[in-house]
């Protein structure tokens, strides 16, 4: 790299970067897809040239993972170590080095699994090429902020392990999303758990709520007002909030949550705003959505049953 580009990181407020890397088969593409989940910028294999023109400008609100290893185009060790001195010595830049370690009957195991060859070896067994990646990469191992060795983890203890280390002030995040729906319709798309509320009293039949939705106060207190609403949704939100923390532990980056009721205009949409709010009361970030309420706006077409 040129020596000019050290100004390219000059930009007056601090930039997260953390560069992760390691051997080939040791987890980083993993690791680089649990950090995007984390709220991280990801990117993977970007030419080490290019790196400077990314950090060029204004830092992001968010913190930069970049993927880097033997298969990235003009890769080499003193290259690399180049750039993570350059980001060191930037006053704009908050730089750390990830080095993801594996043994080598660990990674012959792996890409036996997965019947890939090695970029360093593609004609020859891979042992060949993970002996002379894990020799070429001791000068990077070194120099490393942080030290994950992956040879006995599982994609989820690898996750849980890059979040304590990486991102400790936030835990482990998830995203919540609670949507409502009309069944007419169908399902939404990528809806984790689903529960029917067309058993509950319908406003539509009410003159005076049918033009209103589940987000005003009167339609709500008119579905609030049907005897089998609180057991129903104090089932519901006692199921919801046992899950979440098992879901975080697996790992699972977002989870949406679905109520369907006949037209998606009145009790489902009730329900997504009782839900959201006492999991937002529980501490939780979650985003709403209307699908048919949604759609009923931008085609400006009249009310839907239910």
């Amino acid at each position: 790299m040129q020596g000019a580009e050290d100004d390219i990181f000059r930009n007056g407020l601090s930039q997260r970067v953390v560069i992760v890397t390691g051997p080939s088969g040791a987890g980083r593409s993993s690791a680089i897809n649990a950090l995007e989940d984390a709220g991280f910028e990801a990117i993977d294999n970007l030419p080490l040239s290019l790196v400077p023109r990314l950090l060029d400008g204004p830092p992001l609100l968010r913190p930069i993972a970049l993927g880097v290893d033997v298969r990235n185009r003009e890769f080499s060790v003193d290259r690399l170590l180049e750039l993570v001195d350059q980001l060191h010595r930037a006053p704009a830049m908050a730089s750390e080095l990830l080095f993801l370690d594996c043994d080598a009957d660990t990674l012959v195991r792996r890409f036996s699994e997965t019947r890939r060859r090695h970029p360093l070896s593609p004609n020859e067994p891979p042992l060949t090429g993970i002996l002379s990646e894990i020799d070429l990469m001791v000068p990077v191992r070194e120099r490393a902020d942080h030290l994950i060795d992956t040879s006995n983890l599982t994609p989820h203890e690898l996750r849980a392990e890059l979040l304590r280390t990486l991102v400790p002030e936030s835990g482990l995040p998830m995203a919540l999303s609670v949507q409502s729906f009309s069944y007419k319709r169908g399902l939404p798309r990528g809806v984790d758990m689903v529960f029917d509320c067309r058993f509950l009293s319908n406003p539509h039949w009410q003159p005076e709520l049918r033009e209103k939705d589940g987000r005003d106060p009167a339609v709500a207190a008119h579905v609030e007002a049907d005897p089998r609403f609180a057991p129903f949704f104090g089932q519901v939100h006692g199921l919801v909030a046992s899950l979440l923390d098992a879901f975080v532990d697996e790992g699972k980056a977002s989870l949406t949550i679905g109520f369907g009721c006949t037209g998606g205009r009145h009790r489902s949409v009730a329900l997504v705003e009782k839900l959201a709010e006492a999991l937002a009361a529980g501490g939780w970030q979650v985003s709403k959505r209307h699908r048919e309420l949604e759609r009923l706006h931008a085609q400006g077409a009249g009310p839907a049953q239910g």
